[in-house]
């Protein structure tokens, strides 16, 4: 079985060679030109031009690089899950279901299935390492998709960012909102409802912001002491271990994993950003 994902997931280039997970990169375009995520640029990259005021853009993946992929996979006639970047995030999702139905007319055995996650970063990221999991382990096709579907059914996604202007920029918040947020020191809360990123609550400050996050993480996870708990950041090592370690003295959960949130998304949600995910109850 072939597990495809994209670069949505902020997983690591050396987790795509080692698992032979086949990675699709969204496109970042950086003064005037225009990249490969994971494989093409950096995040070091992106990250420092973003901090010299870059404004930077994306683009979903192309409906051309679908098909070759696809059609390879239905050539091979093997299975394969395509573990999707939230549609309503990224019109990667969509295109991925327009190649498979185009490739149905020529391949009517084509068996590939497209998980659209309604997740983004390391709560896609974790869906996929759980694909690569149950392939290890021998999982059937159905049973696989199944389980899969309901990890993502289930996942859930806190953020907080440290620049306001980025979420203005993209149109969450008004660019009078971000100027007075500034001013006040202002750290929202956001999470992903229907695959849709929307504020939840605003708080005073960075601290008091990961303190309502874990409250929120008590209320939604339960019991965490069997739960990976995920963590993405905006390129900001020190802040990610700070969360880390407000969420194992809290919380005790089985196990915490790390990931630098990666161009694409870096791109939006800027720089000082952190995210936290976790399965629900």
């Amino acid at each position: 079985m072939k597990i495809f994902t994209d670069s949505g997931s902020d997983l690591p280039k050396s987790y795509f060679d080692k698992e032979d997970v086949h990675l699709f990169p969204l496109r970042v375009l950086m003064k005037g030109v225009e990249y490969d995520d994971v494989i093409g640029i950096s995040n070091d990259q992106v990250y420092a031009a973003i901090a010299e005021g870059e404004i930077l853009k994306t683009s979903q993946v192309s409906l051309e690089i679908f098909l070759n992929a696809f059609e390879q996979l239905a050539k091979s006639g093997d299975e394969g899950i395509y573990i999707a970047f939230s549609s309503n995030l990224s019109g990667t999702c969509q295109s991925a279901f327009l190649a498979k139905n185009q490739l149905l007319e020529t391949y009517p055995d084509l068996k590939l299935a497209i998980i659209d996650t309604k997740c983004a970063s390391y709560g896609q990221g974790l869906v996929v390492k759980e694909a690569v999991r149950l392939n290890k382990f021998g999982v059937a096709f159905d049973d696989a998709v199944a389980q899969l579907t309901d990890m993502a059914d289930s996942m859930e996604h806190l953020f907080t960012v440290g620049d306001l202007n980025h979420l203005a920029i993209g149109g969450r918040i008004s660019k009078t909102s971000a100027f007075m947020g500034g001013l006040l020191n202002i750290k929202p809360i956001l999470n992903i409802d229907d695959g849709k990123l929307v504020p939840l609550e605003k708080t005073r400050g960075f601290k008091k912001a990961i303190q309502r996050m874990i409250a929120i993480m008590k209320e939604r996870g339960g019991d965490f002491t069997n739960k990976t708990v995920g963590i993405s950041h905006s390129n900001d090592e020190e802040l990610m271990h700070d969360v880390k370690v407000a969420i194992e003295e809290a919380l005790h959960p089985k196990s915490i994993e790390t990931t630098t949130i990666g161009s694409a998304i870096g791109a939006h949600v800027g720089r000082g950003t952190i995210a936290i995910f976790f399965t629900s109850k």
